[in-house]
């Protein structure tokens, strides 16, 4: 099946942001948020947001609106409907069945105290067990077979070119076994659904990105260009993220935390409100994308 170039914008570029709601926005989501409006903006793109609501055990009653007016006090207004994962069920059960009917998928039972024995990649043990339950996993061997190349790559807008072999990184689940659609399937169908033409996003979902492409393939769709940046990291060198305990950004002082985020990618602010603020570093990305590109490995 050779993939087909989604529509794209009249810019040709469509971006997105897709924070989950698990808790109010912290600096590093704010720097993610601010790159990829930067990206989009700067090659006369579309910016849109899509909130990731697809996991209600880690989800916070409130957050995608607390995140939503966050974003809007900082001048980050998406350029159309806000997507919400939560509604979009159909979608997903349909990209389901389309891999079920290739024979791309089978039901994994393992348990997690037999994952972490085989050090967290899989090694296909539930394959040919013809479960009718459990966690849903695409069968990489199975889309080898059927002549899709395990060996993914790509051009990182600030990595550089990335290969890696899928079977290295094992089965994978794109549909839980408590019944939540996994991340994998649902950020492709909906990158798929919004046109989404480029993706930048923090580089700890590098590896993923591999996944989502064999996904694309096998779907018959050509996956964004994408652009991994560099993390935020807290003091105690740990990535700053909802899990750590980052502090959520407070939204009364958006000039100032736009400054910052913008010195986090090496864009010099200038000006005093949001919107001059974003408006010279629309101009400034390309050349501080190329300064992190520069100091990539």
């Amino acid at each position: 099946m050779s993939p087909s170039a989604a529509p794209t914008a009249q810019g040709g570029y469509i971006g997105r942001f897709a924070p989950s709601p698990s808790g109010p926005l912290h600096m590093g989501s704010l720097v993610c948020a601010i790159a990829s409006y930067l990206d989009a903006k700067s090659q006369s793109g579309q910016w849109l947001i899509r909130i990731e609501d697809i996991d209600p055990p880690r989800e916070m009653p409130g957050a995608d609106a607390d995140i939503i007016h966050c974003l809007e006090s900082h001048g980050l207004i998406s350029d159309g409907p806000i997507m919400y994962q939560s509604a979009r069920s159909k979608a997903y059960d349909q990209a389901l069945n389309t891999l079920h009917d290739q024979g791309l998928t089978y039901y994994c039972q393992c348990t997690r105290k037999r994952l972490k024995s085989i050090g967290g990649i899989y090694d296909g043990y539930c394959r040919d067990k013809h479960h009718q339950s459990g966690a849903l996993k695409l069968n990489i061997e199975a889309a080898k077979a059927k002549g899709t190349n395990l060996e993914q790559a790509f051009e990182d807008g600030i990595c550089k070119a990335l290969a890696q072999s899928v079977a290295e990184l094992g089965d994978f689940v794109i549909h839980r076994k408590d019944g939540f659609y996994a991340y994998q399937l649902a950020v492709v169908i909906d990158d798929i659904a919004q046109n989404i033409s480029h993706v930048v996003r923090g580089q700890d979902l590098l590896e993923t990105t591999f996944q989502q492409q064999l996904l694309f393939e096998l779907l018959g769709k050509r996956p964004p260009e994408y652009c991994h940046i560099p993390l935020v990291m807290a003091d105690d060198g740990r990535k700053l993220s909802k899990q750590n305990g980052a502090p959520a950004i407070d939204s009364g002082k958006p000039e100032q935390n736009i400054k910052d985020a913008l010195q986090m990618l090496k864009v010099r602010p200038e000006g005093n409100t949001c919107e001059s603020l974003l408006a010279n570093a629309i101009n400034a990305w390309p050349a501080a994308k190329a300064a992190l590109r520069a100091q990539a490995r």
